[in-house]
């Protein structure tokens, strides 16, 4: 076994306090910093740790990362390091791939039952104490596209198949005949008139940013309604919420927001159809344990040479469906 190797971890507060960070100490030896300390602490570091998942610090620090190897980010979404001197450097970049899939998916089926069966429209009449019938839809039979073929997509779309939605898929390349989705398109805009839900789960990269705008949201039916479980930056904020006030789809579920956190004045917050989390369709209970058992397992892995799980395609900006996952 070689020589410890030098981990530091990019926190936001909490990290420091993880319980779930013991079996990565006891690999090696572990240094804490916040986003202001690290540039002055990168130095000598082998692997950095993103605990901090949606920091983009270490673009500015890059000039001091001296001895860095590898880079784990605690997300699926790896957007934050993809800049130019990384993508161009021998870096490894790895990523959460696995630990919110379930999570998510389960999330997604929740949100679609509440606007099917207007639990909403139900809680605001609970509290005003008004005792208001209503008739709701039927949630098996509904089609939902989900816009992320990846391994959270793909969660979602074997859930709510097993509950009777129809699913299929959009993403970078045709597939006719896929276990998960039954079909994949590549034509995003030519799918969309056909589908009561669409899910946004594509990874933000250069040609995902913005996917959803004004040409989109046209070409999608009246009844219909997003749901953003990916990056907000995938959505155009201001087309989709011209889209709303016009009634050209008929609402939004929206985990994730451009820009994040949503400002208290945003139009978002007030306009009708509009149901808003604050980033955590994934976050169950015990997730920051899994992410750093996920890390502590990879250590192991590159202290060991072995492969390591979830290792992303920096060009691309996730982790290619053919690459081992064991």
């Amino acid at each position: 076994m070689p020589e410890p190797a030098r981990v530091l971890v990019l926190h936001d507060g909490s990290a420091t306090s993880s319980p779930g960070l013991d079996a990565v100490a006891e690999q090696a030896p572990l240094t804490f910093t916040d986003e202001a300390g690290l540039a002055e602490a990168l130095p000598g570091a082998d692997v950095l740790y993103l605990h901090h998942f949606l920091s983009h610090a270490l673009r500015e620090a890059w000039p001091a990362a001296d001895a860095l190897q590898w880079v784990h980010v605690a997300a699926a979404g790896v957007d934050p390091v993809l800049f130019e001197e990384l993508i161009g450097s021998d870096v490894t970049v790895t990523n959460s791939r696995g630990v919110f899939d379930d999570a998510i998916a389960e999330y997604v089926l929740g949100q679609i039952i509440a606007g099917a069966k207007g639990f909403r429209a139900a809680w605001r009449s609970q509290a005003e104490h008004r005792w208001q019938h209503r008739e709701s839809d039927r949630v098996a039979g509904q089609r939902v596209l989900v816009v992320g073929t990846g391994a959270i997509g793909r969660s979602i779309a074997r859930l709510l198949r097993a509950v009777g939605l129809e699913v299929r898929g959009a993403g970078r390349r045709v597939i006719e005949q896929d276990p998960d989705f039954g079909h994949v398109t590549d034509d995003l805009l030519g799918a969309l008139p056909e589908f009561d839900w669409v899910v946004a789960v594509a990874p933000l990269t250069e040609s995902t940013r913005g996917m959803f705008g004004t040409k989109e949201f046209a070409a999608m039916p009246a009844h219909a309604r997003l749901i953003n479980v990916g990056r907000g930056e995938l959505v155009d904020t201001d087309a989709l919420v011209e889209a709303l006030e016009r009634g050209a789809i008929a609402g939004a579920v929206l985990d994730v927001v451009d820009p994040e956190p949503l400002p208290a004045g945003h139009p978002l917050w007030d306009l009708p159809g509009v149901s808003l989390t604050a980033h955590q369709s994934g976050d169950v209970r015990g997730w920051r344990e899994e992410l750093d058992a996920l890390f502590a397992d990879n250590l192991g892995r590159w202290r060991r040479g072995e492969e390591l799980r979830n290792v992303v395609d920096t060009e691309l900006g996730y982790v290619p469906t053919t690459r081992s996952q064991t």
